[in-house]
């Protein structure tokens, strides 16, 4: 198994922060997902129809992102979280991107909830993984570009695992190593807020909605959760 361990500087820093992990094995990415289809539609219909626009950096959810990263030194209008890029891109286009129908799962996920999220590979990962404070040493090769290599500035919050930095800025970007794709069979999928008094709630309906999407594509499904009472937990 994979533990995940939240740093007790990121906890003390950070002391509202929630992250849902939900697991998936036995994951059949090459099937047709026709529930991730449709849910994918309905949103990009909303849109066009007015009846319901992603969080901007406006919205409460949006700016206590804005507010971290600006702790850390990112600045958020240039590296923008996850969710606020895919909302933007999500709003000037009126169409998600369509990646694979896992990825498809947790974007449309992520964007009708307004909650940050990301994915990784199980099978790929190294070790176990923490989300800390970067110490500038770390490797991160962006998603996409294998070719590349980066390395965090020190302080910025990462995920890491023993071989290097799986996402940059917290959950601006991820690693390229531990990409999902179609032939991803065990996957755990984050999703994060920053405010667990206000957002909990919301955090464990998108986290039971996407586990709902996964469940007919895979053997098993689960919820784990990390917080600072929780500061360890194993997939």
């Amino acid at each position: 198994m994979t533990e995940f361990l939240l740093a007790p500087t990121v906890a003390d820093a950070f002391p509202g922060t929630l992250v849902a992990l939900v697991t998936a094995t036995g994951l059949r990415g090459r099937e047709a997902w026709p529930r991730t289809t449709a849910a994918v539609e309905e949103l990009e219909r909303r849109l066009a129809d007015g009846t319901w626009h992603p969080a901007d950096e406006a919205d409460p959810r949006i700016e206590a992102w804005h507010t971290a990263y600006r702790s850390f030194g990112t600045n958020p209008r240039r590296v923008r979280p996850s969710v606020d890029a895919l909302g933007r891109r999500l709003a000037k286009k009126g169409a998600l991107p369509r990646v694979n129908p896992a990825v498809d799962s947790y974007n449309a996920v992520s964007v009708r909830h307004g909650l940050s999220a990301g994915a990784f590979d199980l099978d790929r990962v190294e070790g176990d993984v923490a989300i800390r404070h970067a110490d500038g040493t770390e490797p991160f090769t962006p998603l996409g570009e294998p070719g590349t290599v980066e390395r965090p500035g020190p302080g910025e919050i990462v995920y890491a695992d023993g071989a290097g930095v799986l996402t940059r800025h917290w959950n601006h970007r991820d690693a390229h190593r531990t990409r999902v794709t179609e032939d991803s069979t065990r996957v755990v999928f984050l999703l994060e807020t920053l405010h667990a008094a206000r957002d909990g709630r919301l955090l464990d309906t998108a986290a039971d909605e996407l586990r709902r999407l996964l469940a007919p594509h895979a053997e098993d499904t689960a919820v784990h959760h990390l917080d600072p009472a929780r500061p360890r937990t194993a997939v």
